[in-house]
């Protein structure tokens, strides 16, 4: 059985694929799902952690029904997703001796998942995870890692907002925008679906695998989804929901809790569904009550005053202009489909609608498109797809006396790639007995996110100022050294060509050859898995 987790910062999804009908349909894990009301069957990400030493934790609906998102409780964990992989500013407690940390907190999470989707139904040997557009290396090498040790043979991962674009389903030549927007993160992808027209050809956009068994493909003729444009951010309704916690706190002279972010969540919600929205605060410290109250238009100028809408419009502008490169208006696209929570609100669909006529504008499926679609990877659908960062090698910059980094494969780079990437280098000092060379991963130039605690809320903030973001793939222990020089190097002379390749697995390979001795020092080593 084919099985897809769409894991999101705020509910997260899973989804088989049903033999009998063709289709995907979402599954209901009880006491974890939330079922009732109008949304479908969603697994809230929260854990709350009964004990550290022995990994005894809740997961999902069953934090909330016991109540115990509404303690300020350092055993209670919302909005971990985000925090994997970045570097946070502050830290989680240690539990039962046991020192937590967001990777920690998200492997428990997505195990507990798949250890209770064995109890209810065979999980069988392919799983799909799905990523953020805008994820680093690191965040898919922990979740590379977590796969590891699950009772699966074969994992893959594709793309939110590509597997958003396959669940809302495409017909040949079609042009679609898919605007995931959830609890961590926008996601904006243009996705082109087409019939493969090289039969036999082996699938694009696997980026990890393993196990001997192979999948049988459904009978219908292969099909192609194309990634034409991508952009991302670290943007959310965790972020909305911390800025009207923050003015409701405000306005009622009181501190900032999880209790209030919840309610302002509440508020939210239902801001949603009309114009004004009330939920009433008590603090069980002081014995007051609050009444929060919260017009749509009041929660319009929170967005504007946190330069909301800025930002959304910075992401548009950049998936539409690489759009025009590949010679596509935004009047040749077909549907713009809606994904996720945050696409919910009022003020984003009339942002929507300043890009893109009503006509245009799908939302039948915010929550499950993700994890439906990631089925389609099982099912003749074949992805191709291009590296969304750019990659460099670190150097030092004599003029600014610090370190820099030259970018040897952009943002935009198709794969496989069709040719190598080659760099020369030489020795830095005398008698230099080997090449050291450290592979980055490049962030946006023109800003960046920070990431760190405000009390006990998981806090991101946009930054501008040109700052560069960059994730060190190999800056470690036995991972700087390429290649030994026999005899050593001196400066002066170049001495090794350094060739970068990508391959149909995303992964970036370096082959050195010795200039001097005219020998292969290194062939099609594995760098990094790259996204």
């Amino acid at each position: 059985m084919a099985i897809a987790i769409d894991f999101g910062t705020s509910n997260t999804v899973i989804s088989r694929w049903n033999a009998a009908t063709q289709q995907a349909e979402t599954v209901i894990l009880p006491g974890l799902s939330l079922v009732g009301g109008m949304n479908p069957p969603l697994i809230p990400s929260l854990v709350y952690v009964e004990d550290g030493s022995t990994d005894r934790v809740l997961l999902g609906q069953m934090v909330r029904d016991r109540g115990l998102d509404l303690q300020a409780d350092n055993r209670y964990f919302r909005g971990f997703k985000r925090g994997i992989g970045a570097e946070i500013q502050g830290f989680l407690p240690e539990l039962d001796g046991v020192s937590m940390t967001f990777e920690r907190v998200g492997e428990l999470f997505l195990t507990g998942i798949i250890k209770q989707l064995q109890q209810s139904l065979t999980v069988g040997e392919s799983l799909v995870l799905t990523v953020p557009v805008d994820s680093f290396e690191v965040y898919r090498r922990w979740l590379s890692g977590v796969c590891a040790t699950l009772p699966v043979e074969q994992v893959r991962l594709i793309d939110e907002p590509t597997a958003a674009a396959l669940g809302y389903g495409m017909t040949a030549a079609e042009t679609l925008l898919v605007v995931d927007f959830g609890g961590g993160t926008l996601d904006l992808s243009l996705v082109q679906l087409t019939k493969q027209l090289q039969q036999g050809k082996t699938p694009l956009g696997f980026l990890l695998k393993w196990g001997d068994k192979s999948i049988e493909s459904a009978t219908q003729q292969p099909q192609l989804a194309r990634v034409i444009a991508k952009a991302g951010q670290n943007l959310g309704g965790t972020d909305i929901d911390n800025w009207v916690a923050q003015e409701l706190a405000r306005e009622q002279g009181v501190e900032v809790t999880s209790l209030i972010a919840r309610l302002a969540e509440k508020l939210k919600i239902q801001l949603s569904l009309q114009t004004t929205a009330t939920e009433v605060y008590f603090d069980d410290r002081t014995f007051d009550s609050y009444e929060f109250n919260l017009t749509r238009d009041g929660f319009e100028q929170i967005l504007r005053s946190h330069q909301f809408f800025d930002r959304l419009d910075e992401s548009m502008t950049q998936v539409l202009q690489q759009a025009r490169r590949q010679g596509i208006e935004t009047n040749d696209i077909n549907g713009v489909l809606l994904v996720g929570g945050t696409v919910q609100i009022p003020a984003v669909q009339t942002w929507i609608r300043q890009y893109f006529d009503e006509s245009k504008l799908r939302q039948s499926k915010p929550f499950e498109a993700i994890a439906h679609g990631a089925l389609q990877l099982l099912q003749g659908i074949e992805v191709e797809d291009f590296l969304y960062h750019s990659y460099g090698v670190r150097y030092w910059d004599k003029r600014q006396n610090a370190h820099n980094w030259h970018p040897i494969i952009q943002s935009g780079q198709a794969y496989p790639m069709s040719a190598p990437v080659e760099l020369t280098l030489g020795a830095s000092r005398e008698n230099q007995p080997s090449i050291e060379l450290i592979v980055g991963e490049l962030g946006a130039t023109t800003g960046g996110t920070e990431v760190y605690f405000d009390g006990d809320r998981l806090i991101t903030r946009c930054l501008t100022g040109g700052v560069k973001d960059v994730k060190p793939l190999n800056d470690r222990d036995g991972g700087r050294s390429i290649a030994k020089l026999e005899p050593a190097g001196y400066p002066g002379i170049d001495r090794v060509k350094v060739l970068f390749n990508v391959d149909r697995d995303r992964q970036l390979r370096i082959s050195v050859e010795d200039l001097l001795t005219n020998q292969t020092l290194l062939t099609d080593r594995i760098v990094a898995e790259l996204s």
